[in-house]
């Protein structure tokens, strides 16, 4: 089970160096390689937003069929227990969405790099004329 959960943990890893690559200022040519770069790599990468979902699908279906410890019985250990796996249903949700968040942060930055590439294109091809 955590196997999964280790995948999604450097996936993000990895979607959050890609972000700041992107983001860090570089002269215009190696900016368009790299956006080139990363842009071939979205479409393979779009499977992590349908993985994180079923993660996240799971995460809830483990939250509502779970045995709840509230009454007097509980012992301590399973009180303990119980808010352990409370606790790291928590941090997987955050681990699925801020994939998913990184994912489409990526995708518009590579978007609007190609789109301010095209606008130059266009405003040299105007100044040409």
């Amino acid at each position: 089970m955590a196997l999964q959960w280790l995948i999604l943990s450097y996936v993000v890893a990895v979607e959050v160096v890609i972000t700041l690559v992107l983001t860090l200022p570089y002269p215009m040519l190696l900016k368009k390689r790299v956006v080139q770069l990363v842009s071939l790599i979205l479409q393979p990468a779009a499977s992590i937003v349908a993985f994180a979902g079923f993660q996240l699908l799971d995460i809830y279906w483990k939250a509502e069929h779970r045995l709840s410890c509230s009454s007097e019985v509980c012992t301590a250990t399973e009180r303990d227990r119980y808010e352990k796996s409370i606790y790291k249903a928590q941090r997987n949700v955050v681990l699925c969405a801020a994939g998913i968040l990184l994912y489409w942060c990526i995708y518009r930055i590579c978007k609007y790099n190609k789109d301010l590439e095209r606008l130059e294109a266009t405003e040299k091809r105007f100044k040409e004329e």
